[in-house]
């Protein structure tokens, strides 16, 4: 398998920020890791292994990348800060990661992410659908009270999917979401709570809203680990790729 490399210091988030790519050809994915994971945490956790017969034969090519939630979302920053920090972010990978995805194909990206990386996947469509095809979402949450409790302001607000998509009117926004292929997967196993409450209610507000969406929800047996992603991931790219 071929794994390209791609590390440098971005001065708005005050640290080195890295990038794996992993496959030749095919269909870009930006991926998340798990909450606090950086860019091999993919491959260190055998999600990448579950998925190469798909890069290998140059279906996809996957782009993992570090998170910054330590720094935002998860961190010991005031919960205003928060919102800043992850708005920094949300630049770095608009303004640096796609131009570096956008260097190997002229493909609109799919994101994909499991746990925490699942909201992020998950948020950048829905706040940037111009800017991506779709998304395989496993596990996540899609507002951010289980971070930051009743605290809300607007940064919060739309970034937390299950707050603003009911109050989405825009004809664009909702326009460009139709046209994406959203897929939200969930187990309904342990420690899947409450990602499986938040998992149903977007099932609720997309389709309230007409935005076609594949809402998977597995079964009891089904918890919140990586063997399950394993299976999960692999599973879905099988039906689209």
């Amino acid at each position: 398998m071929e794994v390209t490399h791609k590390r440098w210091f971005v001065p708005e988030l005050g640290r080195e920020m890295g990038v794996n790519r992993y496959g030749h050809a095919g269909q870009p994915f930006l991926a998340f890791p798990a909450q606090e994971g950086n860019h091999r945490n993919w491959e260190d956790f055998g999600l990448i292994a579950a998925i190469a017969p798909f890069i290998e034969t140059g279906r996809i090519q996957v782009f993992t990348v570090d998170s910054y939630d330590s720094e935002s979302w998860t961190g010991n920053l005031p919960f205003p800060q928060r919102g800043q920090a992850h708005e920094r972010y949300v630049r770095f990978i608009v303004d640096e990661v796609l131009p570096f995805i956008r260097s190997f194909s002229d493909k609109l990206p799919w994101t994909s992410g499991i746990s925490m990386g699942a909201y992020h996947a998950a948020n950048f469509l829905f706040r940037f659908p111009h800017l991506f095809g779709g998304t395989i979402a496993l596990s996540g949450v899609y507002d951010l009270s289980d971070f930051l409790g009743e605290y809300a302001d607007e940064i919060v607000y739309y970034n937390s999917p299950l707050w603003f998509l009911p109050n989405l009117t825009d004809p664009y926004y909702l326009e460009e979401l139709r046209k994406k292929t959203i897929v939200l997967c969930v187990g309904q196993g342990a420690w899947e709570e409450p990602m499986l409450t938040h998992t149903r209610r977007m099932q609720e507000v997309l389709a309230q809203k007409q935005i076609p969406a594949w809402v998977d929800i597995w079964g009891p047996d089904v918890h919140h680990d990586w063997p399950w992603w394993h299976k999960q991931l692999p599973y879905f790219l099988e039906k689209f790729f």
